[in-house]
């Protein structure tokens, strides 16, 4: 048997674990009708197979009818849902995978005008800043309704299969009954922190009651709401041990801090920048005063921290559930001693980003997180090798390398710079994206993994691809920013590329307009205030920066609030005018005729990119399918079709950038669903 310590079984009540590493509840937002159909089910299946002990569905399966899912949420509140449940556990239980369920009431957590336009429901009539609903302050006769509507759901949950269940005590409402922030009622829930907690030992009792004492019931709570007035460290203490001693709750799942605010959820839940595990040593804290089987997820991305975490008794099971979006296979990897070979979470949160704007959850860059059921995460061999020819080292190119080196075939590629990366590597020069290169680092390995040839510092023109003799070439050769915007003088402004490859210094007075609102602008912007500079960051649209999403935005602001820069939206730049030392801004609106003219020493413009595609229309005509594209054959991640030239010797596409400026996921997306069948 292994020595390892994640690789240890855990006994859990009667429960055994095969090893310490579990994915932590959350909803990615497949549910369909509210039902986890086959995507949802296909999604924890295949992290099962993979060896994970313990998967946790649904980050909140609501169990009311006025708790309506913002995050489109399992419905555990109603009977249909117990035959899908029941697939999906049979599904993992075949895998040796124990699968539990979070259960919650959002509280006021969630909006009147979603699902059947119920008021929301708390302690208080304070608002939640993030979800914006005043909601109702609940009466007794509600709080009789959701106790018993959490036993109903509880005991659905045991019908379709489950191990246990988890309550959920952060940000929803129970631990909204705990909190002094949040809990304005009189009488016997509200006031003493006895009162308060009552409402929750209430629906733990009724919980057991329904599904008797063998069946598994943890809670996941915040422990340390972090917040003026909030729950304190010793309170949180506290509410813990009165937890263990009802005797009836068998494990905790601890959390630090609020999720009332974007900043508060985003320091629960660390993006790329922030430090690795910065709540595990708190969590290790409850677990050795209190004494109870003790679970933990915070930015736990890399095997060592989950270890440590393991080695040093701070936790009994580690959750490691981006590092699962990101690879499924880590369990499989730690004990094949392939460690080097998993795929690394980068931090980059564009998994729950996409949640928060009612999105479904996808990873940065692995593709088939999500798309199981059409698109593989591990690439089995072609039938027939082929000479492939990449051009482009960007995430797109290095994604189609990697792909079509698994596949066996021969791959050669092409790339102008001297280094891989791309506008990856562009953006991962900033000290808070960094972990950014790791999606090129991880492919570079893989690709020298499979012999893939690289010939970097060679500008690739078509004799230079005609004379490899290729099957297929794939051209990823990326866009060049897009500045030429304006209805004069184009000439007087810069990139936000300019700006973060260091090629322009920044102005002292500089307007960085945003017509893309992605990363670069506030990259660009973040650097120019730091070098003590004014900025004002304009867009035509009425938020700034939508594609940075509520997340990715927060050490943005944090760097960005205390330094002399401005924020302007619904205004857009017309024309810019040379006026001495000076450039004049003619700045418009969508909304009116309104025009103004002001002052900057210096425009930077993020406008998105420019397919660079004169080397694709260059060798189209000599391909066998014109590079043309079956939408449907790519959207189902069945072969191309090649018929369309009989006289080309090769098929030709292109992918990423260089057919249209979007971002990271859909070049990585691009190349995986082309080149796996080829």
């Amino acid at each position: 048997m292994s020595k390892d310590p994640l690789l240890q079984p855990y006994q859990l009540k009667h429960l055994t674990l095969k090893n310490r590493i579990m994915i932590t509840s959350h909803e990615p937002a497949y549910p369909e009708d509210g039902m986890p159909k086959d995507r949802y089910r296909a999604y924890h299946e295949i992290r099962a197979k993979a060896g994970v002990a313990l998967t946790m569905t649904a980050g909140s399966a609501a169990v009311s009818r006025n708790s309506p899912p913002v995050f489109n949420n399992i419905l555990a509140y109603k009977d249909e849902v117990v035959p899908w449940i029941k697939r999906l556990t049979d599904a993992c239980h075949e895998h040796d995978c124990a699968v539990m369920i979070q259960l919650t009431h959002l509280g006021r957590r969630t909006h009147w005008n979603k699902g059947d336009w119920l008021p929301a429901v708390s302690s208080s009539h304070e608002r939640e800043a993030a979800h914006r609903a005043f909601p109702k302050q609940v009466e007794e006769w509600d709080i009789a309704r959701i106790i018993a509507d959490y036993a109903d759901a509880a005991e659905r949950m045991k019908a379709g299969g489950m191990d246990g269940i988890e309550l959920q005590a952060y940000g929803h409402l129970m631990d909204q009954f705990w909190s002094p922030v949040t809990n304005t009622l009189d009488g016997p829930y509200g006031g003493s922190l006895e009162n308060r907690m009552r409402f929750s030992l209430e629906v733990i009792e009724a919980v057991r009651q329904r599904v008797g004492d063998d069946f598994i019931l943890g809670i996941r709570f915040t422990a340390d709401e972090d917040l003026d007035g909030g729950i304190t460290q010793d309170e949180g203490l506290e509410i813990a041990r009165r937890l263990k001693a009802t005797g009836q709750v068998d494990f905790l799942n601890v959390i630090r801090g609020h999720i009332d605010t974007d900043p508060g959820l985003t320091d629960v839940i660390p993006v790329q920048g922030m430090r690795n595990a910065p709540h595990l040593d708190f969590a290790g804290r409850i677990k050795k005063e209190v004494g109870m089987p003790t679970f933990h997820a915070a930015k736990i991305p890399d095997v060592a921290t989950a270890r440590h975490a393991i080695a040093e008794g701070l936790l009994d099971m580690v959750g490691m559930t981006r590092a699962h979006m990101a690879d499924p296979m880590v369990v499989r990897k730690i004990a094949e001693k392939r460690e080097g070979d998993i795929r690394p979470c980068v931090g980059a949160t564009y998994c729950l980003d996409r949640i928060y704007q009612a999105g479904d959850a996808l990873c940065i860059h692995n593709p088939a997180t999500g798309r199981e059921l059409t698109m593989p995460h591990e690439i089995p061999l072609a039938d027939t090798k082929k000479k492939v020819v990449v051009v482009g080292a960007g995430p797109a190119g290095m994604e189609a390398a990697r792909v079509a080196g698994e596949r066996g075939h021969d791959v050669i590629v092409f790339e102008a710079a001297p280094h891989a990366g791309g506008q990856v590597r562009l953006t991962a020069q900033s000290e808070r994206r960094r972990e950014m290169i790791s999606i090129i680092d991880w492919r570079m390995d893989q690709c020298l993994a499979k012999d893939v040839k690289f010939r970097f510092n060679t500008f690739a023109e078509a004799e230079d691809i005609t004379g490899e003799n290729p099957d297929v070439v794939i051209v990823a050769t990326g866009g060049l920013p897009h500045t030429e915007v304006l209805s004069e003088g184009n000439d007087l402004v810069v990139s936000a590329w300019d700006i973060i490859a260091g090629d322009v210094k920044p102005g002292k007075r500089v307007l960085v307009y945003d017509d893309a609102g992605d990363h670069p602008a506030l990259q660009a912007a973040e650097m120019i205030a730091k070098s003590g500079a004014h900025v004002e960051i304009m867009t035509p649209d009425r938020s700034f920066a939508p594609d940075v999403m509520a997340m990715n935005l927060v050490p943005y602001m944090r760097s960005l609030q205390d330094k002399d820069v401005r924020f302007t939206v619904t205004y857009r730049l017309k024309a810019a005018k040379r006026s001495g030392n000076l450039i004049t801004a003619v700045v418009g609106t969508d909304y009116s005729s309104h025009t103004e003219e002001r002052e900057f020493d210096q425009i930077v413009v993020n406008h998105g990119t420019i397919p660079m595609d004169e080397l694709y229309f260059e060798l189209k005509p000599m391909s066998k399918n014109l590079g043309a594209v079956q939408q449907e054959a790519l959207i189902f991640g069945r072969p191309q079709p090649l018929e369309a030239n009989p006289d080309g010797t090769f098929a030709l596409f292109r992918i990423g950038d260089a057919v249209a400026a979007r971002n990271t996921h859909a070049a990585i997306y691009d190349a995986l669903r082309l080149v796996k069948d080829i």
